[in-house]
């Protein structure tokens, strides 16, 4: 019998073609996992512009768009430089900074100086209203020195500036996209990532930024599924439909860590979440209603419902930001019924009505709900209003509600960033929603922002936080654990204690 002898063009094509079989020599189907991801929120988010929004939903979406001019490393939380190149101090009110050169927006368009300024000036513009206009407050003027150098002049030392470039509200957006469309619903910035499309209530989706000024992301395409019920969004993870979910609730954590082949990190956060009064309405702007609500507020027994997910402190400034002092911890008003009964019977409380108003959310709507029944305790009479995350974030930053429950996650990790924005009189009408007023707790916080010693920046947030503290214009109900839950098949996602993440380095 003579042998038979395949050519070796055959040869090649039949090993092509094996390779490109849809299944291995086993029968199964190729497990290799696409480069794409879909996350599960239980919210949409409220806008995609870093200038004209403020909160967690949308800037998960914001961050992997545009970029700022310097970062925090998620594992140090050290400031580095990302869009810039270099900065330099020749006095203390003066900081010129290099830019990186050669960036191109999404759109063509090219950054630079002058997109800086731009951004900065629409960040600061009170008729444009934004949220964070805070962080650069104590800019006075901004000054281009050339196509890649811009200069911030300040009225006084300002210690967060680094802190402050790094927000994801400080990052960079395309001057021609904002002045040509609406970048609220058309991102257009830097970053390793491009916007697709938004079909509200339903998903947004990114692609890859084939022209990224970095190595471009493994990652081909990000979709942000919006899924109401977060145990839907966990049957999605097990099944597959989805392979990342965080801001895990308390009720679904043991769910989530039995899920073969799923991830879970957990660390300690700087995030804070608390119940807030209106001050500008009554009885809410009484110290002794306030105090009877705080002694009759049992966070030791919220947060032993929340599966080691959450920390019990008082502090308005947690463990984990900087200004922090280990005694604030025992100055809050501790929990005592009997004392809060008292007050409310010797200034005529007895059956106040009050309405909780709160999103919808889980932890927001547990915190209701456990508030709701302890203050029913002692004497009030108390109702839960809920409405979906943007409608809510618009309805508090009017003043339209009583008490409500929101939350700071605190991107900088600095005490001056969070009690300047949230309790600082500049800011009632945007992101100080208790429309908190008090001129010497104003005072220490801006001491704390424009002094560039950090041992009198500690001593001054320190003070401000006793002060309110005392006021009470926020409950602290618990300092956050960070969460996050993701496919096996999923390398390099970081989540840093202010529970920012970037899909840059994510593969699968």
């Amino acid at each position: 019998m003579r042998k038979r002898f395949v050519p070796i063009c055959l040869l090649v094509l039949m090993i092509v073609s094996a390779a490109c079989s849809s299944e291995n020599s086993s029968g199964k189907e190729s497990t290799t996992p696409p480069q794409e991801i879909t996350y599960a929120s239980t919210s949409d988010a409220a806008g995609l512009s870093p200038i004209d929004t403020n909160d967690s939903v949308s800037s998960n979406v914001t961050y992997q768009v545009y970029e700022t001019l310097f970062t925090q490393d998620p594992e140090t939380m050290e400031i580095e430089p990302l869009l810039a190149e270099s900065y330099e101090n020749p006095d203390d009110n003066t900081w010129v900074i290099k830019l990186k050169e050669g960036i191109t927006f999404h759109d063509g368009t090219p950054f630079n100086a002058e997109a800086v300024k731009y951004t900065f000036e629409q960040l600061k513009d009170p008729d444009r209203a934004a949220p964070r206009a805070s962080l650069l407050a104590p800019i006075e003027s901004i000054e281009v020195e050339d196509e890649n150098t811009v200069v911030l002049n300040t009225e006084e030392p300002y210690g967060p500036m680094l802190a402050a470039l790094s927000h994801t509200n400080a990052a960079i957006v395309s001057p021609t996209a904002d002045q040509e469309g609406d970048i609220n619903k058309e991102p257009v910035g830097t970053g390793p990532f491009v916007f697709d499309e938004w079909v509200e209530g339903d998903h947004i989706t990114l692609t890859r930024n084939e022209d990224y000024w970095r190595d471009p992301a493994k990652l081909e395409k990000v979709t942000y599924k919006v899924v109401p019920e977060f145990s839907t969004a966990i049957s999605m993870l097990e099944t597959g439909e989805v392979q990342f979910i965080d801001a895990i609730a308390s009720d679904h954590i043991n769910r989530v860590e039995s899920i073969q082949n799923v991830e879970v990190q957990k660390t300690e956060g700087t995030r804070v979440s608390y119940l807030g009064f209106n001050m500008e309405k009554e009885p809410f702007n009484e110290l002794a209603f306030r105090q009877a609500v705080a002694y009759g507020i049992d966070q030791e027994a919220y947060v032993s419902q929340l599966n080691d997910l959450g920390i019990d402190n008082e502090s308005i400034i947690g463990p984990n930001v900087f200004g922090y002092q280990e005694d604030a911890k025992e100055k809050g008003y501790a929990y005592n019924p009997e004392k809060a009964k008292q007050l409310i019977e010797d200034n005529g409380y007895a059956g106040q009505e009050i309405t909780l108003f709160a999103a919808n959310r889980d932890n927001y709507m547990k915190m209701a709900e456990i508030v709701q029944s302890q203050l029913s305790e002692i004497g009030l009479n108390v109702s839960i209003e809920t409405m979906e995350w943007a409608s809510f974030l618009e309805s508090a930053r009017k003043g339209d509600y009583e008490m409500t429950f929101l939350g700071w996650s605190n991107s900088t990790a600095d005490g001056s960033e969070l009690l300047y924005p949230n309790l600082h009189s500049d800011n009632i009408g945007s992101s100080n929603y208790a429309r908190y007023e008090n001129s010497e707790f104003d005072k220490l916080v801006q001491e704390s922002r424009s002094s560039v010693d950090q041992e009198v920046r500690k001593q001054k947030l320190h003070a401000a936080n006793l002060i309110a503290m005392e006021e009470a214009p926020w409950i602290v109900m618990n300092h956050g654990i960070v969460t996050a839950a993701y496919d096996a098949s999923m390398e390099g996602l970081i989540v840093d204690p202010t529970g920012k993440w970037s899909l840059y380095p994510v593969s699968r």
